[in-house]
C-alpha cells in the first residue's frame, strides 16, 4: 500500500473520498475502519427526510437453528419506550427515532434527526401507541451527533428505557434494533454486533458528526432508524443507531437502504453526554486552546501548521505558539485538524494529550492539559 506524505498508510479510496467531503482524514490513532471490502462504500445519516408514517412491524421469534434474540419478548418490552421524532422549519424536515431515558420525558436521540427542528423549528414525538407530543430540544452536541428532547406530556405511562454497557458487548452478541425506517414506526430488526471500537466520520450539513467507539451491527437499519435504540437480548440499551454504508451506483452515489452495515453510538459514551445536556445544554468537551490546519504542501513538513492559540489557554500553557507544526498527537503521526477534535470528545477537563512539534527545525514534546470551555 502506498504510504502517506506522513509516514502513516494511505486511507483507503472509500476514506479518501469521506475526507474529501469534509476536507478532513480520519484519526490515524483509530485502527481498523472499514477496511477490504468496504473501500466502496459511503457513509451517510440513517435519517428520513419527510414525514411518512406506515403500518406496525415486529420481528417474530428467533430461528432456533441460530444464536439470536427471541424478538417478541425484546419488542413487548422495548417498543413502549421508543418514539419517532419528527423535526421541520420552514421546507426542512425530517423524520427518525428516540428513547425515553429518564423520567420527566426526555428522549435521546441523533443530533441530525432534531436539526430540522432547532432556531426556530419544531419538534414532535410519536408514542408507540399513536399518539404525540410536542417536544423541546433540551440540549444539542453536533460533534457527537447526539441530542436531548423534553416531551411536552412528559412521556407519562411510558416505561423509561433500561440501560446495558457497550463496554460488556462482544463481537457475533445478538442485538436488535428498533425505531422508524423511512417513517414505519415501532419497527424491530435483529442482527449480531459485527465490529466493535470503529471511528466514523460522518459529514453533516455544516459539522462533520464524529462516531467514535462505534458498534458495527448487521441488524437491518436505514434512513429513519437514526437516534433509535441498539438493545441486547435482556432488552437493554447499548447503543444509538446513527448510520449506516451503502454501495455507491456507477457514478459514485450512495444511497439506498440496509447491505448490513449499521454504526450505533456506544451507550457508555452516549449517556454522560445525555447527562451533562440536561444538566447545562451544553455537551462539556474540553478546549485544547489550539487553531490548526492541515499542512498540503509536499515540499513541507508533514503535520498541523498552528494558525493560532488562546490568550492563556492550555495550548500556551503547553508552551505552543502560533507557527509550530504539530507532528505527532499522541505519538501517532498527525495528519488531521480532526484528531485534534477527536481527543477532546474522549477526554474529559484535566485530562492530557502529548503533542510533538517542529519549531525553527527543532523538534520537542509537550503534554497538552485540556481546559473546560
Amino acid at each position: 500500500m502506498a504510504q502517506a506524505d506522513s509516514g502513516a498508510p494511505a486511507p483507503p479510496p472509500w476514506r479518501t473520498r469521506l475526507a474529501r467531503a469534509t476536507h478532513s482524514l480520519p484519526v490515524a490513532a483509530v485502527a481498523g475502519v472499514l477496511a477490504g471490502a468496504l473501500v466502496t462504500a459511503l457513509i451517510f445519516l440513517a435519517v428520513r427526510r419527510d414525514s411518512t408514517a406506515g403500518a406496525v412491524t415486529r420481528a417474530g421469534a428467533a430461528d432456533p437453528g441460530t444464536a439470536m434474540c427471541a424478538a417478541v419478548p425484546i419488542a413487548d418490552k422495548v417498543l413502549p419506550s421508543i418514539v419517532t421524532i419528527s423535526a421541520r422549519r420552514g421546507p426542512q424536515a425530517g423524520t427518525g427515532s428516540g428513547q425515553i431515558f429518564r423520567d420527566g420525558g426526555y428522549i435521546l436521540t441523533n443530533d441530525h434527526v432534531i436539526s430540522p427542528g432547532a432556531n426556530g423549528g419544531a419538534v414532535t414525538v410519536r408514542y408507540s401507541d399513536g399518539h404525540t407530543s410536542a417536544a423541546t430540544i433540551v440540549g444539542r452536541d453536533p460533534s457527537t451527533d447526539l441530542a436531548v428532547l423534553k416531551a411536552a406530556d412528559e412521556a407519562k405511562n411510558f416505561p423509561v428505557i433500561g440501560f446495558g454497557s457497550s463496554a460488556a458487548l462482544k463481537v457475533g452478541q445478538p442485538v436488535v434494533a428498533l425505531g422508524a425506517p423511512l417513517g414505519l414506526y415501532s419497527t424491530v430488526t435483529s442482527g449480531i454486533v459485527s465490529a466493535l471500537d470503529r471511528y466514523v466520520p460522518v459529514p453533516g450539513d455544516s459539522v462533520t458528526h464524529h462516531l467514535i467507539g462505534a458498534i458495527q451491527t448487521d441488524a437491518s437499519i436505514n434512513p429513519g432508524n437514526s437516534g433509535g435504540a441498539l438493545v441486547d437480548c435482556s432488552g437493554q440499551l447499548v447503543g444509538v443507531n446513527a448510520a449506516i454504508a451503502t454501495v455507491p451506483d456507477e457514478a459514485g452515489v450512495g444511497g439506498g437502504g440496509s447491505v448490513g452495515l449499521g454504526f450505533a453510538i456506544p451507550v457508555d459514551l452516549a449517556k454522560p453526554i445525555a447527562d451533562q445536556l440536561i444538566a447545562t445544554g451544553k455537551p462539556g468537551h474540553p478546549t485544547t486552546g489550539l487553531q490548526v490546519q492541515e499542512i498540503t504542501d509536499p515540499a513541507g513538513t508533514p503535520g498541523l501548521f498552528v494558525l493560532g492559540v488562546d490568550a492563556g489557554g492550555p495550548a500556551v500553557q503547553a508552551g505552543l505558539r502560533a507557527g509550530d507544526v504539530i507532528t505527532k498527537i499522541d505519538g501517532e503521526p498527525a495528519v488531521s485538524s480532526e484528531q485534534i477534535v477527536v481527543a477532546t470528545l474522549t477526554r474529559k477537563p484535566g485530562d492530557t494529550i502529548e503533542l510533538t512539534y517542529v519549531r525553527a527545525g527543532a523538534t520537542a514534546t509537550t503534554t497538552l492539559k485540556l481546559a473546560a470551555q
